[in-house]
């Protein structure tokens, strides 16, 4: 129990508040928890983002060019079958990793998340190796959402270059990120409450087509999943060419954990994050996976192209019958992806701040503004998006594509990641004696991270068959494979020139920056057991 009426004594400052000039000093004197137990080393970020605002922004970071325009991708080389099939195997596999990263993330609650307890309850290298993988995932997937701009863009058959759209973009998601975290918060707030929005907009006019309220007055049914090839286009080939861009779309879950370095109460908070924002996204991308497989066949023209990608959400709207509606949710799609970009580059920015942290990279990247934004590490981030300008030599829809694969597969090793370091984790706490002191429990463990780390390398080693058969593609090859060599020479490369060890279970670090309830936990929940408070939580689930 931690007793606010007694002595004063030093705590740490989970507001971020601070008389110190962090420009000149990213890290100052060793400031202590409430009780004086736990060491601090990462957590420095200030905590200004509300439950209300983690939730969207992890909503907001997953819900994006994936489901938006990689559907499209998807219908069109699975079919409708094995689209909705991959979705939803790939929705399981992220279920059982968000509840064993859940319950790291409520215990040590750190920018670094999942990369930072690979390295210290794997190993050292495991740490850097993935670490490293996930902030270049970030980078890439900035770069991938500013290609899909283009992309969306072109749906208007305008003179102006795309190349010029994602340059101005670039440089919005640049300024966003160095301002301070609060107001980064509210703009992916209200981005992403727009999504949510549209989504639920879609579901219900996509209901309404099927049924037969389109410009044809033809109810659909099942039509689509019986033409051609439907409804698994491709055979085995097709049919595992789909996991990669499900990850893709998935991708960015797992991310809503590096949030927890900013989080307030992050031990209560990211608990129901992880538990209510989960749910949200499997029904969103279920939903609408099913009823993009039911309204528009898989061989519509411009699904994708090496030129061109049409989202499957604009040609439903367009089967409506309205005359705006293609364009508005077209824009709609558009704020989508910059919200998605923009999601991707924060947590590309708070890993980098992580490795160097961690010594894992230079000192500089963790060099704090006023407002506690590592913000030489968003510019050295934002600068390997300058790849989507080379979307205007290679075709913006392939160059789309191959960024996609390499995100996808870099997803599916970081839960791969997860579920190892998560089974490692929890042996240590139960050795320790440490489980009473956990705030959430993997209600799945031990069974869930072992069959999560299972499917992903099973889907990791077979997602890249299109790539042989019937004709060997060395550039796809490259896309799939490419990220499992870089990984394996970044490990033991430093494995071998820091001599690392894998960390043993009684020797496992299970105590700096365990987060300590401070005053400002204790009061808002004390708030949050009045009617007001509970009204809140309601209203705070629904929106």
């Amino acid at each position: 129990m931690v007793d606010i009426d007694g002595p004063a004594r030093k705590t740490v400052n989970h507001n971020g508040d601070s008389d110190k000039d962090l420009e000149q000093n990213p890290f100052p004197e060793q400031n202590y928890t409430i009780n004086g137990d736990h060491p601090i080393i990462a957590d420095r970020l200030a905590r200004k983002l509300s439950a209300r605002q983690v939730q969207m922004i992890a909503i907001g970071g997953t819900i994006g060019t994936g489901l938006f325009l990689g559907t499209g991708k998807s219908l069109a080389t699975g079919g409708p079958g094995s689209m909705l099939i991959s979705y939803f195997i790939v929705g399981v596999i992220v279920l059982l990793t968000m509840l064993a990263l859940g319950e790291m993330a409520a215990f040590v609650p750190i920018a670094g998340s999942f990369c930072t307890f690979a390295g210290r309850y794997v190993d050292d290298a495991f740490g850097f190796a993935l670490t490293w993988n996930y902030w270049f995932n970030d980078a890439v997937s900035t770069a991938a959402d500013l290609v899909a701009l283009q992309l969306v863009f072109a749906y208007w058959d305008t003179s102006f270059p795309g190349w010029a759209l994602s340059l101005i973009f670039w440089a919005f998601l640049v300024a966003a990120n160095i301002i301070t975290v609060r107001a980064y918060g509210e703009l992916e707030y209200w981005l992403s409450l727009l999504k949510v929005i549209t989504i639920t907009i879609f579901i219900i006019l996509g209901i309404v087509v099927n049924c037969g309220g389109n410009t044809a007055h033809t109810y659909l049914g099942a039509h689509n999943w019986y033409i051609g090839e439907a409804p698994f286009v491709g055979g085995i080939g097709g049919f595992a060419s789909v996991f990669v861009t499900a990850s893709f779309a998935y991708g960015g879950t797992e991310s809503i954990a590096i949030t927890a370095g900013e989080t307030k109460n992050p031990t209560k908070n990211l608990p129901r994050v992880v538990k209510n924002v989960f749910w949200r996204i499997l029904i969103f991308y279920i939903l609408s996976v099913l009823l993009i497989g039911l309204n528009v066949p898989y061989n519509t023209k411009g699904l994708s192209s090496k030129s061109s990608s049409t989202s499957p959400f604009t040609l439903v709207f367009q089967m409506a019958g309205a005359k705006a509606a293609g364009s508005f949710i077209n824009a709609v799609i558009m704020t989508s992806v910059i919200s998605a970009g923009n999601h991707a580059l924060f947590a590309g920015t708070r890993l980098l701040y992580s490795l160097s942290v961690d010594s894992h990279a230079p000192k500089v990247f963790s060099k704090l503004n006023r407002n506690k934004v590592p913000w030489i590490a968003v510019i050295a981030t934002s600068v390997i998006s300058g790849l989507c300008f080379g979307a205007s030599f290679i075709g913006a829809g392939q160059l789309w594509t191959w960024l996609q694969n390499i995100v996808g597969v870099s997803n599916q090793l970081a839960w791969i990641a997860i579920g190892l370091t998560s089974i490692r984790f929890r042996a240590a706490i139960k050795l320790q004696g440490k489980e009473h002191l956990l705030p959430f429990k993997n209600w799945t463990y031990p069974y869930g991270p072992y069959i999560s780390v299972a499917l992903n390398i099973v889907i990791v080693l077979v997602q890249g068959w299109s790539s042989f058969s019937p004709k060997f593609s060395a550039v796809d090859f490259v896309s799939y494979y490419i990220e499992l060599p870089v990984m394996a020479i970044m490990y033991f490369g430093w494995k071998l020139w820091k001599r690392t060890k894998i960390v043993g279970l009684n020797d496992m670090d299970l105590e700096t920056d365990v987060y300590v309830l401070g005053e400002d936990d204790l009061r808002e929940m004390e708030k949050e057991k009045s009617v007001q408070g509970k009204v809140r939580r309601v209203l705070g689930w629904i929106f």
